[in-house]
């Protein structure tokens, strides 16, 4: 190829293909075909006139017969014009027309691929939403290779957009039909959208409570412009029951196991029970669920849970029972209004002993936004939650107990991620010694302060053992390099601490890391340095895996 065309040279060579194992006489009778695909594939990205010769050359005993074409592409064919008309009840619809393809432009050398894809994305967009009467009055491209100019023309009339009709389920289904009609979010009578439809299979898939879902809203079957949709489900198995082992350098082997009952009764109500064991935490707890409208994302929970935990010196038992309350907002933030009791022995380094009794409304708002769940390349998690307790209402203390949580993930050129996270609490008491080892803040490990050891941060008692802090500020800073297909570098700063007064110093760790993108999300290998020898701070190896947001 005679100057730099990369793009015609690779088109050339994938219109040819491979030559391997023709014999000799075959490929000298290929030459006028390969010199034909030649012409083709530069023609296709608007060189209509190229230049193409062909030798033959012959080999020898170690090295094998060639056809070499050289190709002079000469001048391109450019766009001279281009109108793109949209006719019928489409012409109003302004997403309709919005985000067209903008090439092939007028000035631009002619790509018939580009061309193509314009012409695609009008029939395409028709098919998504709803013009199904849609077709082209004029489809034309018009190419002169003698002035070298092309004239495209694509006049399309939409017709009329169909909607969409009243949703039926086909019987056997089993649960109550006002449940399952609170999964369809729109009205008899919406203008039809692919998106629609799909996001109908989606909640009814995510419900839990079908093994499949079969839509049918085909626009053969519309009436007057109307689509019945008619949608026909099979019942899950009722029971599931899962296992699984973990590590982590926070708190070593564990192993995790959940029973999940995905109906109860045509109401669709859930149950369900988990536990997990590790050698410094026991729990198990269960829950009893309630779906409300919409059912994707508002539902009532009840539970009830033990924990048992021996972290540096705190023991602890926890019984709860409790409410919550999920509501998504009309913003996108995940509202939880919850009340909970909870009754916990504690014993802090022999020290310090006793037993506490709340009752603890609360509030927790979240939101996050992915790209991914498993592994994003940018979006942010913000959290908050706020509980409280007083004595006139059935607690032993009066606490605020008030945390937030902050993360953000960017990526710059594919291979550049940026992760930031924030994390700050408090406890306001008038008697924080009555205040449970649970509602207390404790730092460091792999997702706090690395460097440290787990919960080890934290103001002191007479004998050195950490007892909890009434101030959490954590905050974190790390950049990862991929440099092969899974696999990443990284390099971090963490800087936090769980403390009594705001003034109370702080502490920091660095180090370097290596993640492994697996399919149940990433995994994190950490080496870190606690800068703070009068912390404990030293050499750690963290071990950490899950999604990063």
């Amino acid at each position: 190829m005679e100057g730099d065309y990369p793009d015609l040279r690779k088109n050339a060579e994938a219109f040819i293909g491979d030559v391997k194992g023709r014999s000799a006489e075959n490929l000298r009778r290929y030459a006028p075909t390969a010199v034909s695909q030649a012409r083709q594939a530069l023609r296709a990205l608007g060189y209509y006139s190229p230049t193409v010769d062909w030798q033959y050359k012959e080999g020898d005993a170690d090295t094998a017969v060639k056809l070499v074409l050289t190709i002079r592409p000469g001048e391109p064919v450019r766009v001279t014009s281009r109108t793109v008309e949209i006719r019928g009840a489409a012409a109003s619809d302004e997403r309709f027309g919005a985000d067209l393809p903008v090439n092939p432009a007028e000035g631009d050398i002619l790509n018939h691929g580009q061309y193509a894809t314009l012409r695609d994305t009008l029939q395409a967009r028709a098919r998504r939403r709803g013009y199904f009467d849609g077709r082209f009055v004029t489809r034309t491209l018009e190419v002169d290779p003698a002035t070298r100019s092309a004239a495209i023309t694509l006049i399309y009339d939409s017709g009329e957009r169909y909607r969409l009709g009243e949703v039926t389920f086909e019987e056997d289904h089993w649960f109550e039909t006002g449940l399952l009609r609170r999964f369809v979010t729109f009205e008899p009578g919406t203008p039809y959208h692919s998106d629609e439809i799909a996001r109908l299979n989606s909640n009814l898939q995510n419900s839990g409570y079908f093994s499949g879902v079969d839509i049918d809203a085909s626009p053969a079957r519309a009436e007057n412009g109307t689509i019945p949709v008619r949608v026909a489900l099979t019942r899950r198995e009722a029971r599931s029951v899962a296992a699984g082992v973990g590590f982590s350098t926070d708190v070593g082997p564990r192993f995790r196991g959940t029973l999940r009952e995905h109906w109860v009764n045509p109401m669709g109500h859930k149950r369900g029970a988990e536990t997990e064991f590790s050698v410094p935490r026991q729990n198990l707890s269960t829950w009893y669920e309630l779906p409300l409208d919409p059912p994707m994302t508002d539902l009532i929970r009840l539970t009830a849970g033990y924990q048992r935990e021996d972290i540096e010196n705190v023991q602890s038992e926890l019984l709860t029972l409790g409410q919550q309350w999920q509501h998504q907002l009309d913003n996108g933030w995940l509202q939880v209004l919850s009340l909970r009791w909870e009754g916990e022995r504690f014993n802090i380094g022999n020290d310090e002993t006793g037993t506490s009794t709340l009752l603890l409304p609360g509030a927790g708002y979240s939101r996050i936004h992915t790209d991914s769940p498993l592994d994003p390349s940018r979006g942010y998690r913000l959290q908050f939650d706020v509980t409280g307790s007083h004595r006139a209402a059935l607690s032993d203390v009066d606490i605020l107990h008030v945390n937030t949580l902050a993360k953000g993930l960017y990526t710059l050129a594919d291979k550049h991620r940026f992760l930031a996270r924030f994390q700050a609490g408090l406890v306001a008491t008038s008697r924080f010694e009555d205040v449970p080892p649970s509602l207390r803040f404790f730092a460091g490990g792999d997702q706090s302060v690395r460097g440290y050891g787990y919960e080890t941060l934290s103001p002191e008692n007479d004998n050195g053992v950490p007892v909890g802090g009434r101030y959490l500020l954590v905050g974190s800073g790390e950049y990862q390099y991929q440099f092969a297909d899974k696999w990443r570098a990284a390099l971090f700063v963490d800087h936090g601490n769980a403390i009594n007064n705001l003034s109370d110093p702080l502490a920091t760790g660095a180090g370097a890391g290596i993640r492994w993108i697996s399919p149940v999300g990433p995994l994190r290998l950490d080496i870190a340095k606690g800068l703070n020898p009068e912390f404990g701070g030293g050499w750690r190896i963290h071990f950490s895996m899950g999604p990063e947001l």
